[in-house]
């Protein structure tokens, strides 16, 4: 076996204070604290983590010595495959972040030292509610943005708690505001409130209905307004959207097509509701996004252009113009579920299947490749992926 790695100058042993996870006390501990970045942890990279994860505690302990803001916990994944399997953690070491019980979608993916992490929880620990001094404010705020606004009569409120917890959760989502007292008054005829203003200087304010003390209907509220049901994958996020672990549904379009990225956006809301937690919706640009364009055969000048990415191998929906067709883009859906999407590329339309002018269309050997299962996280820093001593 390799040496053991020596740490010597990386940094100053002292008093750990890493909370060690299991199944009997994961949920106690993870409803308890406001922030909390466990280390799920197996082999010998990870144990390279442990000195630089231990010290990072130390150093935002310091800063934080309240142990109800920060905790660093750890999870060995070997013994407790359970937790693992909870949270697909399939790759180590892996830093997450979790609020109020809750995993954040965004995992840490900075350098692998003191400094980064300390760094990362400092930005993770400033306020993301912006206060109004006055609600003139508010006509100069960005509307390429989505943000939501709170009109509350002071801070101490149980009603600014549950809105502060949800713009903690959702702060990478959206933009938080809050007026309080005397500022927000002119808002507060029945009482506080929150509103929504989404991405557009035309479209009108959404107002939350339900109780401010409530915090599953004003999470579920928010994220549905700062979560899009057709998100825009990137270079930059494209990461993060394939470790959620469920295929695409994707739309490339033209950046400046808008049209047709409307008509996908009310297809899918009108259609695939019902699959939301099955497949991820998404658009892309077709000048960014060419290669895997080429994988299905098609170019810019092509789009717009419907395909499914299962992360083994893409599919086409045959013409965009069927989009509108009622149930079709369900059933493109419900088709790769079902493995018969897979099964007709090999061996033609199924027996039963009787659609016209399908019997005489030639048979591709294989589907194309998965394309976006290379924006799966970087080699270079998980164990599974590659025997390196990278972290």
């Amino acid at each position: 076996p390799p040496p053991t790695p020596q740490f010597t100058g990386l940094y100053t042993p002292v008093r750990s204070e890493i909370t060690t996870l299991d199944a009997g006390n994961i949920d106690d501990i993870l409803s308890k604290y406001s922030d909390l970045q466990p280390d799920y942890y197996r082999c010998r990279f990870s144990q390279m983590l442990h000195p630089i994860f231990e010290e990072a505690s130390n150093v935002v302990r310091e800063e934080f010595p309240d142990t109800k803001q920060v905790v660093f916990a750890r999870v060995d994944c070997d013994q407790h495959t359970d937790i693992a399997q909870r949270y697909r953690i399939s790759k180590y070491p892996t830093l997450k972040l979790f609020r109020n019980g809750m995993m954040m979608k965004r995992e840490y993916r900075g350098q692998r030292s003191v400094s980064a992490i300390a760094d990362f929880i400092r930005q993770q620990k400033v306020d993301p509610v912006k206060e109004l001094q006055s609600l003139e404010e508010i006509n100069t705020i960005d509307r390429s943005k989505r943000t939501i606004i709170g009109y509350l009569e002071n801070k101490e409120s149980e009603n600014y708690g549950t809105f502060q917890k949800v713009a903690n959760i959702l702060r990478d989502d959206c933009v938080f505001m809050a007026a309080f007292g005397e500022v927000s008054k002119p808002e507060r005829f029945s009482g506080d409130h929150v509103i929504y203003k989404p991405i557009g200087e035309t479209i009108p304010d959404m107002v939350y209905l339900g109780s401010l003390t409530n915090f599953d209907l004003t999470y579920a509220w928010a994220q549905d307004k700062c979560v899009p049901l057709v998100r825009e994958i990137t270079f930059e996020n494209g990461e993060e959207l394939t470790e959620e672990g469920i295929p695409f549904l994707i739309l490339f379009h033209m950046k400046d097509d808008h049209e047709s990225l409307e008509k996908f956006q009310q297809e899918v809301a009108r259609q695939l509701i019902s699959e939301k937690g099955s497949i991820n919706f998404l658009h892309a640009d077709c000048d960014k996004f060419r290669h895997p364009l080429l994988h299905i055969q098609k170019t810019p000048a092509d789009c717009p252009v419907i395909a499914i990415d299962s992360f083994r191998h893409m599919y086409v929906f045959p013409e965009f113009s069927d989009l509108t067709v009622p149930g079709k883009l369900r059933q493109f859906v419900l088709d790769l579920h079902s493995g018969k999407l897979h099964r007709e590329f090999h061996h033609g339309p199924d027996p039963t299947d009787s659609t016209p002018g399908q019997e005489e269309k030639e048979v591709q050997s294989s589907p194309p490749e998965s394309s976006f299962q290379k924006l799966a996280p970087s080699e270079t820093r998980y164990t599974l992926l590659r025997h390196r001593d990278e972290l």
